[in-house]
């Protein structure tokens, strides 16, 4: 399996070699909840260092060191990235386009049924044929051959026969190219208004396009979808720091604030003080 790499410098310099390519290389020194919520592709990550925690708002699922995950596309999620104790957060990520996908069923004539899968991170067992695999992509990433698509695409393939083949179930979720149906709008956004993404996800998320996202939102909140959604986060911020006593900088991000200053800003504009002066009864 792919060796943990301890070293700081080395550390970025293999992130920066895999920025640009579907397979990814990640690695934390300290605890990170940074990235958009939505899940654009379907994901395969192996845990290499460090734990990796993702919750839908309904269960949180945890990835440890040695972890292989298929983490499914089109889903709302929050993400924490723990480093092991005075140690380094490694991960290794495979972006399966659709392109690729579906590129990949008409080669091998393979199709889905309905899936019934909820979970937002289904586990995939490693087996000798995998760990083949990893390493073999541990040869292709020291040699920073990585920016060649036709490889990547090539290894991505590889990895897809594997696995369709050891887990023959998996097929429903990697090759069902559906899109979003029309759904609920006023309950999927009070479940959903704190994740950190833009309108157009949201509007896709809920099957709709985006003017008509804002036609239905407006006519069901009275409000535009920005002013609601900011109106919820600060109200819950507010009442998470007088009623539930908890710190500002623990809630910012998980309620879908970028960073500590846009947050404070924000809420002193919106109340008149400081989230870390609120008014005692």
């Amino acid at each position: 399996m792919i060796s943990v790499v301890a070293e700081t410098a080395l550390c970025l310099i293999n992130n920066i070699m895999t920025e640009n390519s579907d397979i990814v290389y990640s690695c934390y020194h300290e605890l990170s909840r940074k990235g958009e919520n939505f899940v654009p592709r379907h994901t395969l990550s192996l845990q290499l260092s460090g734990n990796f925690s993702l919750s839908d708002g309904n269960r949180t699922h945890l990835a440890t060191e040695g972890d292989f995950n298929l983490i499914r596309k089109n889903q709302l999620v929050k993400f924490v990235k723990y480093p092991p104790e005075n140690g380094v957060f490694e991960s290794l990520n495979i972006y399966l386009s659709e392109e690729i996908l579906r590129k990949f069923t008409k080669e091998y004539d393979f199709e889905s049924y309905d899936s019934h899968e909820i979970k937002p991170m289904v586990s995939i067992k490693i087996n000798d044929l995998i760990k083949s695999f990893f390493s073999s992509l541990q040869t292709i990433m020291d040699s920073g051959s990585l920016d060649n698509k036709l490889l990547v695409d090539l290894k991505i393939k590889e990895l897809l026969l594997i696995i369709v083949q050891s887990q023959p179930q998996l097929k429903n979720i990697l090759f069902d190219f559906s899109e979003p149906h029309k759904i609920d709008l006023q309950s999927f956004m009070i479940q959903n208004y704190q994740y950190n993404v833009n309108l157009e996800r949201f509007a896709y998320l809920t099957g709709r396009s985006l003017a008509t996202f804002k036609r239905d939102f407006e006519k069901i909140f009275h409000l535009s979808p920005h002013k609601w959604i900011l109106r919820k986060r600060l109200d819950e911020a507010h009442f998470l720091i007088k009623e539930k006593e908890m710190s500002v900088s623990d809630i910012y991000i998980d309620l879908g604030f970028e960073d500590l200053s846009h947050f404070s800003n924000t809420f002193k504009k919106h109340f008149g003080y400081s989230p870390t002066k609120i008014p005692q009864r």
